[in-house]
């Protein structure tokens, strides 16, 4: 928990980092939705939102409030906001989740696939004991049910049938960070970065991470593969352990 405090320093390191993040390829314009994590709303997704603005995507907010967990409404609300996304776009949505937020684009992608282009989450406890989290019981205090339905765990363990990126942490003083491995599979990777789990979003590794999968051609997928000096910096799934 104590690693969190490195969250004001990345957000001051991705201000350094922004001229040279903008330099990254832009991407095609396509839309991507960003859903924030527990106990938090769109204002801690902004500095995310600008960044992908900047490379040239189209982005929206979840628009909810406070994210207090899946209660009545709020999942329909998100299938309803991905399709009108899509139709004003006519293109598929990426959707990018941080924490419990990537559990809501993991099951909307697995809900419609057809107008979801890619799914990117950051340090989302999809898989494990629901337990092995720092933020189980406040999880149960906002939402009013448990974390430990088996059914649940078992459906949100299942990747979704599109291109998915789970970007987590060895440090992340929240989740654990074996409960947001992927099964390696066609369309489905990890990438390790040195970040905390409250800054996540606004450091400048994750930002590339997210910038380079995003900026991959429909129907191109290839895992992420960092070149050059880059590599010293990241862990993938096709790296040894």
């Amino acid at each position: 928990m104590l690693l969190e405090g490195r969250a004001p320093l990345e957000y001051l390191s991705m201000l350094a980092a922004f001229p040279w993040l903008r330099r990254l390829p832009r991407g095609d314009g396509h839309p991507v939705m960003v859903f924030p994590g527990l106990g938090a709303n769109d204002a801690t997704t902004w500095p995310l939102r600008g960044f992908l603005r900047s490379l040239g995507y189209v982005t929206q907010a979840w628009g909810q409030g406070f994210n207090a967990g899946p209660r009545v409404g709020v999942l329909d609300r998100c299938a309803a906001d991905i399709r009108n996304l899509a139709d004003r776009t006519g293109e598929p949505v990426s959707l990018l989740g941080w924490s419990l937020g990537g559990l809501y684009a993991r099951e909307m992608a697995k809900e419609h696939p057809e107008i979801t282009r890619c799914v990117i989450t950051l340090g989302t406890p999809f898989t494990g004991h629901p337990r092995d989290t720092n933020a189980w019981r406040v999880y149960e205090w906002l939402t009013g049910t448990s974390v430990s339905d088996p059914d649940v765990m078992a459906q949100v363990r299942i990747a979704p049938p599109v291109p998915t990126t789970s970007i987590f942490s060895r440090s992340d003083g929240i989740v654990a960070w074996r409960c947001s491995l992927n099964e390696p599979g066609p369309l489905a990777e990890n990438v390790e970065v040195p970040a905390s789990h409250v800054g996540m979003g606004m450091n400048p590794l994750a930002l590339y991470a997210i910038a380079d999968r995003l900026a991959q051609p429909p129907g191109q997928w290839q895992p992420f593969e960092p070149h050059g000096a880059r590599r010293w910096f990241y862990r993938t799934s096709h790296d040894p352990a």
